[in-house]
């Protein structure tokens, strides 16, 4: 385990918390590893009745650890990955067949996965001014997450390809007007108003809340989607476009995707 995911359990509440302020919570695949046997280890344990996502700091999560996955990536050994899923692939899966509450406290930036995860989320508190982004294709990659989907479900095709293809930065008080989110209110606020809501939900009659969810969402369509934007997901990342995006990372500075075919 790591220590930049805490897992707690008091009264019924499994809380997660991002707790890597350095990196302002971006995400490595130990850390996937945690998150993701954290929720499958939820969904069977009869004393966990929510889960709840939340941060140490003042960042929710910076998304991926691109200095991580780009070493991942550039090793060019596919047979461990070939032999196990990935830990983010394990984690997103978990997500996309969760029958328990998920529920999110979210302050500062929560960048790539740090908002699509939210699409997954039953109820989502958000600080006013939180930025929440999904700039998947300025790195020359494609949505994840089933966001490909439920993004335009939930705020509509134009809005949802802006924070795509431009990678327009929504705020805690759009989201939660634009029906990402609950609820918008200042940052301090945040944690308490998503575990009082956490709480309330664990008083709530748990058969009836996971027939509920059932109901709600196509786990069968959101898992499919998410190895079909896995595959192009993968696909991308071998691109001369993809190689580009990631020199410019590791260069500090603007991808030229204009010499890119």
């Amino acid at each position: 385990m790591t220590d930049a995911i805490l897992v707690s359990q008091d009264q019924g509440v499994l809380t997660l918390s991002f707790n890597r302020p350095d990196k302002k919570n971006a995400i490595t695949d130990a850390m996937y590893g945690v998150l993701a046997d954290s929720l499958i280890r939820a969904e069977a344990d009869p004393a966990v009745r929510v889960v709840l996502f939340r941060s140490e700091n003042e960042a929710f999560t910076a998304g991926n650890d691109l200095a991580d996955f780009a070493a991942q990536n550039a090793s060019g050994d596919t047979s461990r990955a070939m032999a196990e899923e990935r830990n983010v692939t394990r984690f997103l899966k978990a997500l996309a067949r969760a029958d328990k509450p998920l529920v999110a406290a979210v302050k500062g930036v929560a960048v790539g996965v740090g908002t699509t995860m939210l699409l997954h989320c039953d109820l989502v508190y958000v600080a006013s001014d939180a930025r929440l982004s999904t700039p998947f294709v300025n790195l020359a990659l494609v949505p994840e997450a089933a966001s490909s989907w439920l993004m335009p479900a939930r705020i509509g095709h134009a809005r949802a390809y802006a924070m795509f293809a431009l990678g327009e930065v929504v705020s805690g008080e759009e989201a939660a007007r634009i029906g990402l989110a609950n609820r918008a209110l200042p940052a301090a606020g945040v944690d308490e108003a998503a575990l009082s809501a956490a709480r309330q939900i664990c008083t709530r009659p748990m058969g009836a809340l996971k027939i509920t969810k059932r109901l709600m969402r196509d786990a069968d369509r959101i898992a499919g989607l998410m190895e079909l934007e896995g595959q192009h997901f993968s696909d991308q990342l071998k691109t001369a476009e993809a190689a580009e995006a990631f020199a410019a990372f590791a260069q500090r500075r603007a991808p030229d995707f204009s010499k890119v075919a």
